[in-house]
């Protein structure tokens, strides 16, 4: 079994947000065909307790203890280097000697960079010869920063832009020296070729996937509502775009909808709520549930998943989670971009705060039933088995042989 190398920008367990999901998987795939040494950061103190189990499962493993605020202060040099602030906050002189240590330990013809600053650590060869850089960016990362700062005022816009065009910079020279760069969907592999047309003839994707046994109805579940009406919006509420969306939906789409529906309530479900997703508890008709042990019941009881993201990258897995429940979603163009379902007859999509009024309204009082159709979207195309098929072409994993037909039956035979 041959070598590689994995380096993530956050450790892959649990799989508990989006990119972490994302990573989880790519590592399972990857422990099924190479013996995996795996680098990463942990920036959250609950994560530690994964770490032994972890690297039980990999050959060799790297954890580095990253903390958010200490990072922030020590990325503020690169605005006098020049260089993009995200590139110094993922800097660690640790984890680079660990990375040198085990490229001239191992034979690892192959490494694989997870997001695009832990690029960074991988050279062009090793004392053995030249190392395979596979790059998955995920999404397009400085896109990202572009889109923050069309949302802010004058500082932060042109630190936000700088951030931008800076990290473009650097995701295209480090697209140059990989061997195949690939991304979270069609949309966002499209948009990287257009940003970096020089690397556009071995830019690719694979599709994330859903846990379609884990997320699927289950009607008998407690209802954590106890009975009423409830639209439902799930995330990691620290993260900025899902914080801004959360108090968009509470306080411009929320008082109109409960003038007609007085006992509506909006749940905001998820981790780590920050102090303004916190306060929109006071609201009427607004929880803030904070960590839960299940989403499951959460999603299963909602009347309706919203998503009213106005900046969103890559995929977004709270979407295809609902929908592999087969929950009705109302979601911004934003949020369904990278995603292969069709509105109006598999998801809502909904712009603006009249559209996203109007649609919920209507489905609470006359309900379309769109579930069925987005559970058998999920099915075809958000397979995790399947897409990282995708990632195994690239890697140069033997595929299976097809399975050969079943022999005819007597009656298929017959004359």
């Amino acid at each position: 079994m041959r070598d590689l190398l994995f380096l993530a920008h956050r450790i892959p367990f649990p799989p508990n947000k989006g990119d972490k999901i994302r990573a989880y998987h790519t590592l399972r795939y990857l422990r099924q065909h190479f013996r995996v040494h795996l680098g990463c950061f942990v920036d959250d103190a609950a994560d530690l307790a994964y770490v032994e189990g972890l690297a039980a499962e990999c050959a060799s493993s790297c954890f580095i203890r990253l903390h958010p605020r200490r990072a922030r202060l020590a990325s503020l040099p690169a605005l006098w280097r020049g260089e993009a602030l995200s590139l110094p906050y993922y800097r660690h002189a640790g984890l680079q000697r660990w990375v040198g240590k085990t490229l001239s330990q191992y034979r690892i013809a192959t490494a694989m960079a997870f997001s695009g600053p832990m690029a960074q650590y991988l050279p062009v060869r090793t004392a053995h010869g030249p190392l395979a850089r596979v790059l998955d960016l995920v999404d397009v990362d400085s896109e990202k920063w572009q889109n923050y700062a069309d949302k802010r005022q004058w500082p932060l816009s042109s630190l936000y832009r700088r951030e931008g065009r800076c990290l473009l910079e650097f995701e295209r020279a480090m697209a140059r020296g990989a061997e195949q760069v690939l991304l979270v969907s069609r949309a966002e592999a499209a948009l990287f070729r257009l940003r970096a047309p020089e690397s556009a003839h071995k830019t690719g994707h694979f599709n994330n996937g859903v846990d379609s046994v884990y997320f699927s109805p289950q009607p008998s579940v407690p209802d954590p509502y106890g009975g009423a009406r409830a639209l439902v919006f799930t995330g990691a509420m620290d993260y900025p775009p899902n914080i801004e969306a959360a108090s968009w939906m509470a306080e411009r789409i929320m008082p109109a909808l409960r003038l007609q529906f007085p006992a509506l309530q909006f749940h905001i479900v998820g981790s780590r709520p920050a102090a303004a997703v916190q306060a929109l508890a006071k609201r009427p008709g607004i929880h803030v549930s904070g960590t839960v042990p299940d989403v499951r019941p959460y999603l299963q009881h909602a009347a309706l998943a919203v998503a009213p993201l106005q900046i969103a990258r890559g995929v977004q897995n709270k979407i295809l989670e609902a929908m592999a429940m087969e929950r009705t979603v109302v979601a911004t163009p934003q949020a369904l971009e990278g995603i292969s379902a069709t509105p109006g007859s598999e998801v809502i999509s909904a712009s603006g705060e009249g559209e996203f009024i109007r649609h919920i309204s209507r489905q609470l009082l006359s309900p379309d039933e769109l579930g069925a159709a987005a559970r058998r979207r999920v099915l075809l195309d958000y397979q995790w088995e399947r897409n990282l098929q995708r990632l195994g072409a690239v890697l140069g994993v033997e595929m299976p042989s097809p399975s050969p037909s079943p022999a005819s039956s007597p009656a298929e035979s017959a004359p």
